[in-house]
């Protein structure tokens, strides 16, 4: 069976930007299929929306179909594998993924309330796979670090802490990501 990655960008990014394209291609050479998807309304996203998009997108999910997020791509992924009713899938990576936020203004505490307080039913996550990493920075400016325990405790992921790579963006300039592309590689293994 062929091997699919779905790529989610971050809020306010798209699929060309910061380490996305590098993992694209990285993968591709592996000879694994990438779809590094532009998700609508990047500016303004809303659960809604963003979860049908991601589910249009990957159609009939199986134990060959991996997930990489970025950011908000990766609270995405987490409520897309919560509407998944007896499916299995391959797994999935999580960079600077998060349940809380901070050093945010005004305008963006409204977008990402509905994020941050709509509960997320993990059981129904791990029915789907138990197969998680997730990688986070020790100077991401909106991520609390203490998400990652969230992360530990609820699903079993696997943590890693790198430093000095902000949110993982394309403003601090990480255009490569290898710790992502060997810990996704692991879990398709």
């Amino acid at each position: 069976m062929t091997k699919r990655v779905f790529i989610i960008h971050g809020w306010g990014g798209n699929p060309d930007e910061a380490w996305m394209p590098w993992l694209k291609k990285k993968l591709e050479k592996k000879n694994i299929e990438v779809y590094s998807l532009p998700m609508p309304n990047a500016e303004n996203p809303t659960i809604g929306e963003w979860v049908s998009f991601l589910s249009e997108q990957v159609g009939e999910p199986d134990k060959n179909t991996y997930f990489i997020g970025g950011s908000i791509g990766c609270q995405t992924i987490l409520r897309y594998l919560e509407t998944l009713e007896d499916k299995k899938v391959g797994g999935a990576v999580f960079v600077a993924g998060w349940f809380n936020l901070k050093g945010l203004d005004e305008e963006d505490i409204e977008i990402a309330k509905p994020w941050i307080e709509t509960p997320i039913n993990f059981e129904k996550i791990l029915k789907t796979t138990n197969k998680f990493a997730a990688i986070f920075s020790d100077n991401d400016p909106y991520v609390p670090i203490e998400d990652s325990e969230i992360f530990k405790e609820k699903l079993g992921a696997k943590i890693i802490i790198e430093h000095n790579k902000g949110h993982f963006s394309g403003e601090d300039n990480i255009t490569e990501l290898p710790i992502a592309l060997e810990e996704l590689v692991k879990i398709i293994k």
